[in-house]
């Protein structure tokens, strides 16, 4: 990533967020922050930022909700914080489509480390190209526009993707009939060194199929091979 990363900070604790803030920017990035999801969505109005960094426990509508919310309609990269213990709280966190989560208390150094690792995947896949296929990939029914990061349904409506989850996917279009383990998908779609929650591609896979399986509870494109990993059955094409 050739420009300074905007990161907003949205944290209620005003001696964190401050100190969150004032060290990204000592370390190369131009960060903002503020106290609540009002503040945010006016940050997000202006444009031009490249990752979140939400707090679960936020004053009206709580950092859960407002990452779902956030990723209806965007790609933006989040990272959640998330209180020591709480482990429902990651969990939930990443299937409401966050990249990543850090615990407090938390060493900035740890942060920053995961919001570099993060944007480094993103930046990364911007200029991919799976199986040299193009930009415009199909599978069961599915069209997938890699340089717009969307994927759209046979009727023609956008189903949002989490920068997670489209990494995921491109993985496995990547590598179709394939059986890829838990490991092998976390290199393939995260970069080498992954450090992310060890589970944390169960559950993008579960998020992954409840938008594209015909049935989720019988998922027929993205399968288990038990003891092994997942395999991605469909026949892929381009144009």
């Amino acid at each position: 990533m050739s420009k300074t990363p905007c990161i907003l900070v949205v944290e209620d604790n005003r001696e964190i967020r401050e100190l969150v803030v004032r060290y990204l920017d000592e370390h190369g990035m131009a960060a903002t922050g503020v106290a609540n999801g009002r503040a945010m969505r006016g940050a997000m109005e202006k444009g031009g930022v490249d990752l979140v960094v939400l707090d679960v426990m936020l004053p009206e509508a709580d950092g859960l909700t407002l990452c779902r919310k956030l990723r209806e309609h965007s790609t933006i990269p989040i990272i959640m914080l998330t209180a020591l213990g709480e482990h429902s709280d990651r969990v939930v966190g990443l299937e409401m489509g966050a990249d990543d989560y850090v615990t407090k208390p938390f060493d900035p150094r740890e942060l920053l480390a995961r919001i570099k690792a993060v944007l480094r995947r993103c930046d990364r896949n911007e200029g991919r190209t799976p199986l040299d296929l193009g930009n415009t990939i199909h599978f069961a029914g599915w069209t997938l526009h890699r340089q717009r990061r969307e994927l759209v349904d046979a009727q023609g409506l956008v189903e949002p993707l989490s920068s997670g989850e489209f990494d995921l996917l491109l993985a496995f279009i990547s590598h179709p009939r394939q059986v890829l383990s838990r490991e092998r998908l976390l290199d393939l779609a995260h970069g080498k060194g992954a450090q992310q929650y060890d589970r944390s591609i169960d559950t993008q896979i579960m998020r992954l199929r409840r938008k594209i399986e015909p049935d989720p509870r019988e998922p027929q494109l993205i399968k288990t091979v038990w003891g092994d990993g997942y395999m991605f059955t469909p026949e892929v094409s381009a144009t």
